[in-house]
Parts: structure tokens; sequence; C-alpha cells
């Protein structure tokens, strides 16, 4: 395990001259050299290169390997298993071509304990004649079983001078890559700057304590080339004792990074928004219902928030129906109170029309004008909206991602609410906040229904602070899972049929593999037109993500009017309209969809008082993970605990949705595995800052350099 008393390795003196060659040693002399100064580096590579990141040869230094081949000993021929990544020595035999379902090369090697084949689908006439017999080869690659016994398809292989016997010292390393750049370069172009940086050592920023072995310079040595006997397994696992120590170096920049990211977003004023608490108690008079404990709280943390004269920065998680939207509503009002503006954006149209319909509820009495902007509002409409925006008669816009179009602008913009904020890059939000108006920052407020795991949050919201509502409102009955193999689909259809007679409603939701609006639109419209004909006294609706908007609305409508039954629908309604009615939901391939996003279609239903089902109607066969995900969803309807799962099974990209954004593109640091070491990190964080802040900086730069750009606006 990685020793836990780190300490700060930075100078104490505070002359100029100190300050100077401290940051000097701190970058490290290799972060100014070029790629293009290492050997074998041209324009053309230099430019490959630079798709990675890697544009210094410090860079190349964190440009790890993702695993490990054994190539420290040689296995005798007579002893290969099937499956087994092995370095094979032999004398070619013979070299010739076989002619079968595919024309191959095929070179047949011996040693003194037995005889295996070469087999190379794609080869040259040079390639055939520098194989001929009695060439000494070595070879790398898997055995596999082929016609003729185990086989070698397309191994690594070069000829062995005469008496030459040695074998590689260390486990060979296979780095990231795409076409264009292949292993072995990667290797040459790391061992160079493996090489270099015996000489030129950049300063260790974070130091060791005396019980740990590795620094900076040591784990990077060891990682590039570890030795024979380094464990493979620790290695897999990212648990090595190496790798955790620059595994932490990362996390620390990282949340150095968005610390930097809070700081300059404070640095400019926000307006001071005091509470109101006659438009409050008027407000909540207007709802049906009382706000829970928890609601209360976190209206108390925002108002406070809102009260500052610095921009608030606060992300609220809540299940799905824990009512976050009337949190959000209650800030509105607070910074509308004070005479400034609000924007609501949110990932889709249908839940933005959700918000416009509940807001216009909510506010409309108060006499608040609402405006809506989206893609779809052109013209004379847009320009009308557009233009009282500007002027500042509108005081509540709700719209899409067409709310930071360059067109767009506010008076004064006092409040941007973000729903659902793992849909967004974080680049698309700062966006936004830029158009306040009047020379500072508006307050901001980010909404999401996928619980993140404390985990993610430590990591990916760095920047935020946050606010749980961790009550359901009462009356909300738990939505009870079943799995049940779409075998017994005509069950299921029964199933259906008795709850509508029974007059409920239900959803039946399509998913396919492929990421599709056409495909997934198909699969629903052949899904419709089969269960009308199965279902035929009761009216089947259909939604899907290729309707027109107008469309989109009118059938969500008549669904929540009671005037359709069965609605078959694709995973477009995961965030969409309420409706109490609707108790029972079949999801069909579930297997294919993240636990989030299951557990977010399934707060669809379970929104009133009876008693709610989900049926995940699942093809056999189930890989391993597909049934610990399934039975995940079927043992609770904790947000929480489904999104830790989700982060275990599948990794922070899918779990947050930011693939896009560049948030989470470790190069060593791995979640959940490296999850121990935040609170560490947190730690090591708060102490750069308060007694190092010159080395902020650069270990921000060492570990992110240009990623950092999606954070800038």
């Amino acid at each position: 395990m990685i020793a836990r008393r780190w300490t700060l390795d930075h100078d104490t003196d505070p002359s100029p001259q100190t300050q100077t060659a401290g940051r000097l040693a701190t970058l490290g002399i290799l972060s100014d050299h070029p790629v293009t100064t290492l050997r074998g580096v041209g324009p053309s590579l230099g430019g490959k290169l630079a798709d990675y990141g890697v544009y210094s040869v410090e860079d190349l230094l964190y440009h790890l390997p993702l695993r490990y081949q054994d190539r420290t000993r040689v296995t005798p021929i007579g002893a290969l298993l099937e499956g087994a990544d092995v370095v094979i020595e032999g004398e070619v035999k013979l070299a010739d071509i076989a002619y079968g379902r595919r024309r191959s090369l095929v070179v047949r090697l011996q040693d003194g304990t037995g005889t295996t084949s070469l087999r190379f689908f794609h080869f040259s006439a040079a390639q055939r004649n520098n194989l001929r017999p009695g060439t000494r080869l070595r070879c790398f690659g898997q055995a596999r079983r082929g016609s003729g016994g185990l086989e070698f398809y397309h191994p690594e292989y070069r000829a062995l001078e005469e008496g030459e016997i040695q074998v590689e010292e260390a486990l060979t390393p296979v780095y990231p890559t795409t076409e264009g750049i292949g292993q072995n370069q990667w290797r040459k172009l790391c061992a160079q700057a493996v090489a270099l940086l015996q000489r030129h050592q950049p300063r260790d920023l974070l130091g060791t304590d005396g019980e740990q072995r590795f620094d900076l310079v040591s784990a990077l040595r060891y990682l590039h080339a570890p030795p024979p006997d380094a464990s493979l397994s620790l290695l897999a696992e990212g648990r090595h004792p190496a790798q955790l120590r620059l595994a932490l170096e990362e996390l620390v920049a990282h949340n150095l990074s968005l610390q930097q990211l809070r700081d300059r977003e404070q640095e400019q004023p926000a307006p001071a928004l005091p509470p109101e608490p006659e438009a409050l108690n008027r407000f909540i008079e207007l709802l049906p219902f009382s706000p829970t404990g928890a609601q209360q709280r976190v209206m108390v943390e925002i108002g406070a928030d809102l009260a500052r004269p610095k921009p608030m920065l606060r992300l609220v998680q809540g299940d799905v129906g824990s009512g976050k939207t009337v949190v959000a509503a209650a800030a509105a009002l607070q910074a509308i109170a004070a005479g400034y503006q609000v924007a609501i954006m949110a990932p889709t149209e249908i839940l933005a029309e959700q918000h416009l319909a509940n807001f216009s509820a909510w506010f409309e009495p108060l006499g608040i004008d609402i405006a809506w902007l989206s893609g779809r509002i052109k013209g004379k409409a847009r320009k009308a909206t557009l233009e009282k925006l500007m002027g500042g008669d509108t005081q509540l816009v709700i719209g899409t991602h067409a709310l930071f179009q360059d067109d767009v602008a506010f008076r004064n913009l006092g409040l941007v609410i973000v729903d659902e904020q793992h849909r967004f890059g974080v680049h698309q939000r700062l966006a936004l906040t830029g158009k306040a108006g009047h020379g500072g920052r508006p307050h901001q407020l980010v909404m999401t229904a996928t619980p993140i795991p404390r985990t993610l949050s430590m990591v990916a919201y760095a920047d935020l602070d946050c606010s749980i509502i961790d009550e359901l409102p009462p009356g909300r009955t738990p939505v009870e899972t079943v799995l049940i193999d779409s075998a017994r689909r005509q069950q299921i259809v029964a199933r259906v049929d008795a709850a509508c007679g029974d007059s409920r409603q239900a959803y039946w939701v399509c998913t396919l593999i492929e990421e599709s609006d056409a495909l997934q639109a198909q699969a629903a419209e052949a899904t419709a037109e089969e269960l009308t004909v199965a279902l035929p006294s009761h009216r089947v609706g259909l939604i899907h993500g290729r309707l027109k908007p107008a469309e989109k609305e009118s059938v969500m409508a008549a669904f929540k009017a009671g005037d359709i039954d069965l609605l078959v629908a694709t995973t477009v309604i995961e965030v969409g309209v309420d409706v109490p009615n609707a108790s029972l939901m079949i999801i069909e391939n579930p297997e294919r969809l993240g636990l989030a996003q299951l557990h977010q279609l399934r707060g669809r239903v379970g929104r009133g008082s009876a008693a709610s089902h989900c049926v995940l109607l699942y093809q056999t066969p189930l890989s391993q993970n597909g049934k610990q995900r399934l039975q995940a969803m079927r043992a609770s309807n904790d947000g929480f605990f489904i999104a830790e799962k989700d982060l275990e099974l599948r990794g922070p990209g899918e779990v947050l949705g930011t693939r896009q954004t560049g948030l989470m593109e470790f190069r060593v640091a791995r979640l959940p595995e490296h999850s121990d070491l935040l609170d560490e990190v947190q730690r090591i964080a708060a102490q750069l800052r308060g007694h190092a802040p010159e080395l902020v900086e650069p270990l921000v730069q060492r570990w992110t350099g240009e990623r950092r750009e999606y954070a800038k606006v």
C-alpha cells in the first residue's frame, strides 16, 4: 500500500533568485525540450504525438503503458499452452504459401522440443524471401489452436544474430495508441525519454516519507520498464506502489485545476441577492404540497449563497422525484425578487417543456414574465423573445442549448440554473455564465437527478459546493423491479393488458445497441404496431427522438391527460413529464443501458400512490457484468447505491457522461480503484494552496496541460 504521510518538497527561501530557480526545477528541463529533438521524430510524427498531448520530452514520460508483456524468458515450443502470450525461438524449416479460404504465408518453426507454425495473411515477397530455411527467429505472440496444432497469427519476430542469446531485461510495455504510431515507435521514444530522465530529473513536487520507496523519478522509470519479477496482477489492477505514487500526484493536480477554475469564477463579483421571505412564503402557499425537510435545508443553503457578493457555485443532487425543481424555483424567486433575471437550461426539449409548465403554473400567479427559447423558435418570435431578454422585460427564460448561442444577451442575468448537469460540458455551463450583462458573474446552480458517488463528486465537481436532497416526498411508493427473460414476452403483454384494464397506464421502453435515433425509432414503431394488434382494447401511443418537437409534446400531453393507455417510447423519456397514473414500465434489453439511465427511466413510474412495477425484459445469455448490473437494479431503489455500482462496473466516463468534456481523461489514476486516495488528495491540495502556492501551476500543467482548454470560456 502507498504510504499516507506525504510531505511537501518546496523551498522556504523567499529570495527571488531561489524562487526562479525553484520554478525552473519544478518544470524540469525536459519540459522545455520539444519531442522533435528526439531521434526519429520529424514534423509528421511530431504532429501525431501532439494528438496525444505529447509536445515535450517530459510529456512522453507521462504517456504510460496500458499493460505489460513478459518477454524476459523463452518458452520451449514443446511446452506451449493455448492462449499463452510467449516468446519462442527456433529455426525456419519451411516458408510457403498456403491456399485455403484465405491465402497465407505459413512458416514452420522448430526448436529441439517441437514444431509450430507462424501464419501471415498479409505479407510481401520480400518478407517471404527473408524467412528462408535455416534462419533463426525470435517471435512473440499468442499460441492459438489451428488446423495443424498450435499456431501464431502475425506474431512479432526478428532474425537472431549468430550466437545471440540475450532476452529482454524488463517487462515489455504496451502503450495507448491508434493507427499511425506503432508500439515499437512508442517504446523507442519512451526509452529515449527515460534515458534523459537520468540526467535531467524533474523536481518531485509532492516528496515522500521515509517509508515510501518510489519518488517521482523512480516511479516513472519503473513503470516504463518494470523488472521481470514485477507483479503483473498489481500492475493490471493499478495498485502497484509506483502507480499509486503517480495516481496520487495526478489526482492532486486535477483537484488543483478545478480549484483554479473556481477561483477564476469567484474573482469577479456577483450581485448580492438578499432573501425575500414574503415572496418565498407566497410561492410555498401556492404549492399543492409542503416541501420536505431536505428541500427546506437545501433552500436555506442556496439562499445564503445567493446573498453573498461572490458567485454561487453549487451542485444539487437528488434522487429521481426528490423535488429538485421546487428548490430551483425558490432560488429563482430570490433572484427575481432582487431585480435580476434567471436562465434555466435543460438538455432536452421535453425536460425544458416540463420546466416551462411547472414554472408557469407557479410563477404566473406571482406576475413573473416567463420566456421560452429553443432551436425551433425562429424568425419574429425569436427576435421578440431576444429583445425582451435584452431589455430586461423577461424575468425568467427556460430553454435548451439555444440559450448560450451568441445572439442571446441579457440585461442583468443574476442566476443560471442548469438541469441534468452531466449532459453538458463545463465549457457550456461557463459560456452561459459569461452573459451576465452587469460586469460580474451570475450565480450558478447545477442540478442532477443522477446521484453522483462521493468518489466522483470529489473529483469531477471539486469546483462546486454540494447539497443533497436525501428525502423523498411523502406518499411516494418504492418501485418493485423484476427481471424476466424475453422468452416470456407474451406473459408481460398480458400483464400490461391487465394493468391498463384496471385504469392504470404503462410505458414500454425500446432500446438498441446503436445510439441512433433512426434505428431506435424503427424499433419503437415496430413494437408499437405489434402491441396495437396484441392489445386492441387499449390506446397505444408512440414517442421517439425522430418526432418533431410539437408531435412529442402532443403525445406526452395526451399520455398525461389519460388519452393514451400504453406509451411505447425510446430512452427519450428518461427525462420527461410526470404522469402519476403510470404505474408499470417494461424496459426491453435493459442489459444495453447503464444503471444510472435505467434508474432514471424507472423513475418515470412510482410518482403516484399506487403500487408500481418495473419489468426488465432481458435477452439471454447475460454476461456476468450484465447479471450484476440488473441484480443491483432489482435489489435497490437507492440512486446513490446504484450510482456507486455503476461506477464500479462501467467507469466514471459512462456514469458522468463526460467522455466528451475532457474531465475524466486520466493518464494513471483510475476510479473507483484509486478512490481510497481521495482524502489524501484533498489534504495535499489544500496544503499546497496554503503553503506552497508557487508549486500549484507547474503541477497542474504537468498533468493536465492542453487538456485544460475545456475549462476556459
